[in-house]
């Protein structure tokens, strides 16, 4: 139990210092990549039906405290395309501080082209701008009593808050490029019923180009980039390349400017469920190993 408790003291002092204890963790390549709704709630209803999407991630050391982040999305089109509604859980820990993330969410799309049967994945082929919002609630919760730490104020209680989120987004999409913005809180921690509590609003661009080529089979290449900026924080910049191979297997490689590469392989086992597994490997804080996870989508109800 000592030794549990002193992995969870040494994880949580390093990254409270480093200040983002209440800073939402920036969704790893897969994650955004494939289901990019998470960052951007313009994206809702892009696709030609409704979309479940479930991701995790954790580092593969199993040390008490280290940072693992979920996510359970689900969204649909309505209106021909021109609308589109979805629902998102978030869930982030680290040491012993958690924030859970629930929003609901709505698109309005400016649709320039009206092109009938696209594949179910057809998000890429669909000329739009659109706009959207979110409204839902941010929990946090600082289990601080399990520190341990006597005689010292600060930590004599746990510390949970319930806090109001509203975001925004915008999207433009063409069948070679896209480039959206968004800001997942645009209120921060100003409703807080506690003054000292300070929650970090990160601002997502996230931009793209795709390239498709008929060597023997479709293949579609994408180089994209996610640039997150947060006051007081360094910019972290990610630059993905992926490769698609008509639906059936991907593979994909990234670079985060916190010293991370980023390694990834999907498969379509059936047209209508996504399989992706990614592994990142770490050059900092090697304590703590390297990360991976799986995001996995399926898709139903188009036509």
């Amino acid at each position: 139990m000592k030794n549990r408790k002193n992995y969870i003291v040494a994880i949580w002092a390093v990254l409270f210092s480093q200040g983002i204890a209440f800073s939402q963790q920036t969704p790893l390549f897969p994650a955004y990549n494939y289901n990019p709704f998470i960052i951007n709630p313009a994206y809702a209803g892009m696709t030609p039906g409704s979309v479940v999407s479930l991701s995790h991630d954790r580092h593969t050391r199993k040390v008490e405290g280290t940072p693992t982040s979920s996510s359970l999305s689900f969204q649909s089109p309505l209106s021909n395309g021109r609308m589109g509604l979805g629902a998102a859980v978030i869930d982030d820990r680290i040491g012993v501080t958690s924030a859970t993330t629930a929003t609901v969410a709505y698109s309005y799309q400016l649709l320039f082209d009206l092109k009938p049967g696209r594949h179910v994945w057809g998000d890429y082929d669909k000329h739009v701008f659109s706009f959207g919002m979110t409204a839902g609630i941010q929990r946090l919760h600082e289990n601080l009593l399990e520190l341990g730490i006597a005689d010292d104020p600060v930590f004599a209680e746990n510390l949970s808050e319930t806090i109001p989120v509203i975001g925004a987004g915008i999207l433009y999409n063409k069948v070679g490029y896209y480039v959206g913005v968004s800001v997942p809180n645009l209120l921060g921690g100003k409703l807080a019923s506690r003054h000292h509590v300070e929650v970090v609003v990160p601002v997502y661009v996230y931009l793209g180009y795709r390239f498709f080529a008929d060597f023997y089979k479709e293949i579609m290449v994408t180089p994209n980039a996610l640039v997150k900026y947060e006051k007081g924080a360094p910019l972290q910049v990610d630059v993905n390349l992926s490769a698609n191979l008509r639906d059936r297997f991907e593979i994909g490689a990234g670079y985060r400017s916190s010293s991370s590469l980023n390694l990834l392989v999907g498969f379509y086992a059936v047209e209508q469920l996504r399989f992706v597994y990614h592994y990142t490997v770490g050059f900092r804080r090697p304590t703590l190993g390297n990360n991976h996870g799986i995001a996995l989508s399926y898709a139903f109800g188009y036509n």
